[in-house]
């Protein structure tokens, strides 16, 4: 009996190191499966690498989105991306062309990934910054100079500038047209001299007077400009200037009146014409897609009516239903690409044959445009 006593004991003890030596091997089984599944950093990384697809977008301003024109639409455009891509982007406002201009681009440059810098004289700043951080993408508005990080970008200003001078022409009674231009860039040159080509098509004997304000963005100097051309007896006036200053002083005259960029009629109700107007959103909605992609690259795009970025503002409540129609017409022919604004023969304002009858004047030359075409009293300052 002791015996079997102490045979059965050993036999517990044995079938129960067994199940120990089993528990044992199945818990380092265990651990060798937790460590050869997938690293809970791998999915931490993953988080990482789409966070860090998220871009950081600024932009820089000459004057400010309360502008109701230049500043306002591109501040429009910039809160389209920010709900689009879910962020909130940067921007600094009333910065000067110039130094300081290069100054504080430089400082975005250093903890964004893409800046649009909004204002002509902001090209070379952009120019110069774009060649210390080449991991940061660019945009310019309306300037020329791109590289391998800088692209630009502007809108067919002519197109909706033609018929705005439509409108202007079939408005004016004494033939005669103001024009309040800010800087003598190409972009307002050529959008004068479109106006221009307007407005004699369908008056032979308008003549547009051209006075320069040398401002973007200074309400005080654009209403003193407009006013002279006031004093002179115009009848319509047209304004390339980023605030509604222009159009409440012809107003106050009881004269037609066109602001431009956005839609300024609730500055001047009763007098108000129409003016061209600008969408940029879908325009930087791409651009940030396009970065978040891996596909943007560097070009001079250039977008009137067909690509949805040139527009016209709705007409004043008085303007004449066949004054809307005209503009109505010739405007559903640039959005069929029918028309073209530049087509020859072209005199400049001194006489000379710039573009060949028959001829359609390149891009190119467009962008580029330094002279006024016949009609336009005024000249282009050196």
């Amino acid at each position: 009996m002791k015996k079997l006593l102490i045979t059965s004991m050993f036999l517990v003890m044995i079938l129960m190191l067994g199940a120990c030596s089993q528990a044992s091997n199945e818990a380092t089984e265990e651990e060798d499966t937790v460590e050869t599944s997938a690293p809970t950093e791998t999915a931490e990384e993953s988080e990482t690498d789409t966070e860090e697809k998220v871009p950081r977008v600024a932009f820089v301003y000459i004057g400010v989105p309360a502008d109701g024109g230049w500043t306002m639409t591109h501040d429009e455009g910039r809160k389209i991306v920010d709900e689009t891509f879910g962020i909130t982007s940067t921007t600094v406002e009333n910065v000067p062309e110039g130094p300081d201009a290069e100054r504080v681009i430089e400082e975005l440059a250093q903890n964004h990934d893409i800046v649009f810098t909004t204002s002509y004289g902001y090209m070379d700043p952009t120019i110069n910054v774009a060649k210390k951080y080449s991991d940061v993408v660019f945009m310019h508005a309306t300037g020329y100079k791109t590289a391998e990080n800088v692209g630009t970008y502007q809108t067919k200003g002519y197109e909706p500038g033609y018929l705005s001078g439509l409108a202007a022409g079939s408005l004016t009674e004494n033939g005669k047209i103001g024009y309040v231009g800010a800087f003598p860039t190409p972009e307002v040159i050529y959008t004068i001299n479109a106006f221009t080509l307007a407005a004699q098509s369908v008056n032979p004997d308008a003549e547009v007077s051209v006075v320069w304000s040398n401002t973007w963005f200074d309400p005080t100097v654009e209403r003193q400009a407009a006013v002279s051309l006031l004093d002179q007896g115009v009848d319509v006036l047209a304004n390339y200037q980023d605030s509604p200053a222009g159009i409440q002083a012809a107003a106050e005259r009881g004269v037609w009146g066109m602001g431009n960029d956005a839609d300024m009629g609730e500055y001047a109700p009763e007098t108000y014409v129409t003016n061209p107007t600008i969408n940029w959103g879908d325009y930087y909605v791409e651009m940030v897609q396009n970065w978040m992609d891996g596909t943007w690259e560097s070009g001079a795009y250039l977008g009137g009516f067909q690509e949805g970025m040139a527009n016209i503002a709705p007409f004043g409540k008085n303007v004449p239903q066949e004054v809307q129609d005209l503009v109505n017409a010739k405007k559903q022919e640039f959005e069929n690409g029918t028309f073209d604004v530049f087509t020859g023969p072209i005199y400049d304002n001194k006489g000379e044959l710039r573009v060949q009858d028959g001829e359609i004047m390149p891009v190119e030359d467009i962008l580029t445009m330094d002279w006024l075409v016949k009609g336009v009293n005024g000249s282009v300052p050196e």
